[in-house]
């Protein structure tokens, strides 16, 4: 579904269509085809027998609650977008039911801001940096002095020599008015100093807001800005920014602007305009996509100008694996980057960078990115362009991450997942045995409706189930001793046989009446080997992979046939 409510697992929150087995856009003649079809088999007066009554009218209820919300084309669109939890968040009864679903989410994100609105006052934001600067030039430009006699000479020499620390929290006040206090501490060779800052932001309207700051450190003194932000239009917002510093050398008024405009659906141009002690006219491109990422920037201004560009790849992996490059050039001199970027854990996202520059030399700068914390380690290898400090810079890094990637972090996040699939199941166990309950009754209820069908197919050699089985497969080529987690499922299949087809939509199986989920959170599958005029056929299908049997393809040969073994379920 395109959102949820919450982020974790709700193993109540069934799949309608898979109960009612149609297609999502299934219309409302396949929807009261399919609804029609499950009365008769569920119906509670078709059942004589106390128990199988009772539960029959269970499956009735789900059943017609399933149908009650997709024949409805507003709780439908509720549902599509947000699932079953989507249709309990209070206040959609008084939403206007002719609304398009873009009109639907735009109201049910009203609904939430509302709901976390009431618990603003409990919130902050924690955000930090902590930078360690490294002189590592002792590896590569290294003296040797004859006349040096200090113990221990025959080592390089590591240094820090410079450190950053900064902090920042957020208290919201009202529902429109945020409170920010930061801090930073800052060390270079000995000498160093800090500043504490806090800034009140106002959200104005729903088109802008306006923030004012306060700042006291102990070497520049303190300050005082104001900073406003406005949308001009749907494609345009500008930014503007003053500010004034209480130096030791008098006053230091500052002022910048800066109006940004969407180019095209991926494309935003900047130009920013400053002036202070620093002052500088800018302008860049910047493009966004899901497979790259490109930036060009020209500043002209004192004491700096420069031309800047970069691009990044992005690798389309379960890693978000990305190769980045630029080159910038100016007054400065010119300096070239490359470098890579990888998420490690699900909060976690490491990234190595090589700085090659004149005359800035060789830098190897890595940042380790976890939640709201980051911490960056820029490694100062040499002052002057040396290849064996660009090898080692660029291989080092990489072997030492695919060490640790297989040694460390690999057996972690396994360790990490095998944990939170074993909490899942344990949360889950109270629903996953109702949920078998109910698919028991269902197959008992299914039995005479089976025995008809049987009889009918078997009289023209239709269609007819001779096993099939939903779950988890283990193959015999696996290295690991893991047991089968399946559940048989001929039963609830045959009964949906009609006119000798089967047809199974693109949901998960596991909400199909007599269905459950028997491995949850690991990937599941459905064998069949069925008999069609008389000749054997086997598949083997994926749990949310539409079927629709019999085919041609899944005709076998007699001899080719090979037993299924289920042990260990």
């Amino acid at each position: 579904m395109a959102a949820s409510l919450d982020d974790d697992a709700d193993f109540n929150n069934q799949d309608y269509y898979s109960l009612l087995n149609v297609r999502k856009e299934a219309t409302l003649e396949e929807l009261k085809a399919s609804y029609r079809r499950l009365c008769m088999l569920y119906h509670p007066d078709k059942h004589r027998d106390p128990e199988l009554k009772i539960q029959a009218e269970q499956l009735f209820n789900q059943v017609h609650q399933a149908f009650e919300v997709l024949s409805d084309p507003h709780a439908r669109s509720i549902y599509d977008l947000f699932g079953k939890k989507g249709l309990e968040v209070e206040g959609w009864e008084v939403v206007e039911r002719k609304r398009t679903p873009a009109e639907i989410r735009e109201e049910y994100e009203r609904l939430q801001r509302e709901r976390e609105e009431r618990k603003l006052q409990q919130r902050t934001n924690p955000k930090g940096t902590i930078s360690v600067g490294v002189d590592a030039t002792d590896l590569f430009d290294r003296y040797d002095e004859d006349f040096e006699e200090t113990p221990g000479v025959g080592f390089p020499h590591l240094e820090i020599n410079k450190m950053h620390i900064s902090q920042s929290i957020e208290a919201p006040l009202t529902n429109t008015d945020t409170a920010v206090l930061s801090g930073s501490l800052s060390t270079h060779n000995g000498n160093g100093g800090g500043n504490i800052n806090m800034t009140v932001r106002r959200v104005t309207s729903a088109k802008g807001w306006a923030e004012m700051e306060f700042g006291a450190g102990d070497i520049l003194g303190p300050l005082i800005g104001l900073k406003i932000f406005r949308n001009i239009t749907q494609r345009c917002f500008l930014t503007a920014q003053c500010g004034l510093q209480f130096s030791p050398r008098g006053l230091r008024p500052s002022c910048s602007l800066m109006t940004a405009r969407h180019l095209d659906q991926n494309t935003m141009g900047y130009l920013q305009w400053r002036w202070g002690h620093t002052s500088a006219m800018t302008t860049s491109v910047v493009r966004d996509t899901k497979s790259s990422h490109f930036t060009l920037a020209v500043q002209l201004g004192l004491p700096h100008s420069y031309l800047m560009m970069s691009y990044q790849y992005k690798f389309q992996d379960e890693d978000q694996t990305k190769i980045k490059g630029s080159v910038k050039t100016g007054w400065f001199g010119t300096v070239l980057e490359y470098g890579a970027e990888r998420k490690i854990s699900r909060h976690s996202v490491l990234s190595a960078t090589v700085s090659v520059g004149v005359p800035q030399g060789i830098t190897l700068k890595l940042k380790l990115a976890r939640a709201s914390q980051t911490y960056l380690f820029p490694i100062h290898l040499t002052d002057q362009l040396l290849p064996s400090a660009v090898f080692y810079a660029t291989l080092g890094p990489l072997l030492v991450y695919m060490a640790v990637h297989k040694l460390v972090i690999i057996p972690y996040t396994r360790a990490q997942k095998e944990e939170e699939l074993e909490l899942q199941r344990k949360s889950s166990a109270t629903d996953i045995a109702k949920k078998k309950q109910e698919a028991e009754s269902a197959v008992l209820l299914m039995q005479e409706s089976v025995r008809r069908v049987l009889e009918a197919e078997e009289s023209k050699m239709g269609l007819i189930i001779l096993n099939a089985w939903y779950g988890k497969f283990v193959s015999d080529t696996s290295q690991k001793q893991e047991k089968a987690k399946v559940i048989d499922v001929t039963v609830p299949l045959q009964c949906l046989v009609k006119d000798s087809k089967l047809i199974l939509t693109e949901t998960s199986k596991a909400g199909l009446p007599g269905f459950y989920d028997p491995c949850v959170g690991e990937e599941k599958g459905l064998k069949l080997l069925y008999q069609f005029r008389g000749v054997m056929h086997q598949v083997i299908s994926a749990d949310t992979e539409p079927l629709r049997i019999p085919k041609q393809s899944h005709r076998i040969e007699s001899e080719s046939l090979k037993p299924w073994s289920t042990s260990g379920q």
